[in-house]
């Protein structure tokens, strides 16, 4: 099934990123999209586009088009797909008229929400289109071997979703997702600063202080880093100081919840299973994975061992384009 042709698609609700089986990671810039709102034209894409978040003038809209993992606006996604295509082509070298992709998805969409996400790639100019739960492609990404009769869990922590699956014998055992994730964190901290300093920052200032000085929930030495937003009061431009521990505990509640639905995965998990998990651990993936003291503060609440995804922000899209040899065994849960 794949060839130089195919390509493997993680549609992020933070970055997207595209996998050539010869060329491994092609693509990987943030899934933002610039567009003038007097003509409908995509402006810009990737970094460029979130480069102009917050500074631009009345016409020029910057949009996320997807929300949760999913698509939230069509329109705006098929044209950012096209420009995409566009880009890999140039930097492949060669023109191919429809390639081949595999997309995976987060295991709570509905079947519209896939459907949608089918038909975006096929306006684009997909010959054929093959979706695949995030978690799986995560997991194939991280070189578990899920194939084999014995469980393998990954907890993928993204953007929009958090997605826990307990994988087995070619199949999804139990799967729970929920739509908290990176950009959930980044909103949680713009709200703290609003409300203790009154002061307002952007969502890209908001994701530097998140990757700066954002901690999980265990202790740990504390550090500063000094942030720019507007005075609420004067209106005018203030720096002001922040400390890991305020933001540890701004990010507080949507850890707590993440945590929560892990351990309610593992509670479902079947009794024949559960030897698997004390001995071979729990893989975690996605972006938040590299919050400061993740892996730890996971090992202190799951009483199991922890292992950090060799690429936890490329997983998903390595996993869609090594799935070759998994799609045929996959097929049920692939549609």
């Amino acid at each position: 099934m794949f060839g130089n042709e195919d390509l493997g698609i993680d549609l992020g609700t933070a970055n997207i990123l595209v996998y050539s089986k010869s060329k491994g990671i092609i693509f990987n810039e943030p899934t933002v999209v610039a567009m003038n709102t007097n003509t409908n034209q995509v402006l810009a894409v990737g970094h460029e586009a979130k480069h102009m978040i917050g500074k631009t003038p009345l016409h020029i809209q910057v949009i996320r088009p997807l929300r949760n993992g999913v698509i939230a606006n069509f329109e705006v996604t098929t044209d950012m797909i096209e420009l995409i295509m566009k880009k890999i082509k140039k930097q492949l070298g060669y023109t191919f008229r429809k390639p081949n992709v595999v997309v995976c998805y987060p295991s709570g969409a509905t079947p519209v929400e896939r459907k949608a996400i089918e038909d975006a790639f096929k306006v684009s100019g997909a010959k054929n289109v093959t979706l695949m739960e995030e978690t799986l492609a995560s997991a194939i990404g991280s070189d578990l071997p899920v194939d084999e009769p014995i469980a393998s869990v990954v907890i993928d922590i993204g953007g929009g979703t958090t997605e826990i699956a307990i994988l087995s014998y070619n199949g999804v055992v139990d799967c729970q997702s929920i739509r908290i994730g990176g950009d959930q964190l980044d909103e949680d901290i713009i709200q703290f600063v609003r409300k203790k300093y009154n002061v307002l920052i952007g969502e890209r200032t908001a994701e530097e202080i998140k990757i700066e000085i954002g901690h999980a929930l265990i202790d740990h030495k504390e550090k500063f880093t000094d942030i720019r937003g507007r005075n609420l009061v004067t209106g005018l431009p203030k720096t002001i100081s922040l400390s890991s521990y305020e933001i540890q505990e701004a990010i507080k509640e949507p850890l707590q919840h993440i945590i929560d639905t892990a351990k309610n995965a593992l509670e479902k998990c079947p009794p024949e299973l559960s030897g698997d998990i004390v001995d071979r651990g729990i893989v975690i993936t996605g972006g938040v994975a590299l919050l400061h003291g993740m892996q730890e503060w996971f090992q202190k609440e799951m009483f199991v061992p922890i292992h950090m995804a060799p690429n936890p922000l490329e997983s998903a899209a390595i996993g869609t384009g090594k799935s070759a040899p998994f799609i045929n065994k996959f097929q049920s849960q692939l549609k």
